[in-house]
């Protein structure tokens, strides 16, 4: 399994509609992935490693998908779509880093 990961670095003015991320963005990038991905997250970036500092994203999904081949073919088609949406509630430039998810564990 990988994780595709997206970070939107904190700045300071920075404009980023999170109301939007979360019910509009996630969900269209869900729905071109289809059963490429099994689930995907998203965060809120709340403080940096100290109180009162700035978080170091201020933002981050990840999608996971059984693979990289799988991701990239479902979401070849629809990338210039999914580009054009993220100017609807950022100024940020994103930050994209695949990872191969080595332990999936959960003690709920």
């Amino acid at each position: 399994m990988i994780k595709v990961n997206v970070m939107y670095p904190y700045k300071e003015g920075a404009r980023f509609d999170h109301a939007y991320y979360r019910d509009q963005h996630m969900p269209l990038v869900k729905a071109r992935l289809g059963d490429a991905c099994a689930y995907y997250t998203v965060e809120k970036g709340l403080t940096g490693g100290a109180p009162g500092t700035s978080p170091a994203f201020v933002a981050m999904c990840a999608f996971f998908c059984e693979s990289f081949e799988a991701y990239e073919a479902a979401i070849r088609e629809h990338r210039a779509e999914i580009l054009a949406d993220i100017a609807r509630y950022t100024d940020i430039t994103p930050v994209r880093q695949v990872s191969e998810v080595v332990v999936e564990r959960s003690d709920r």
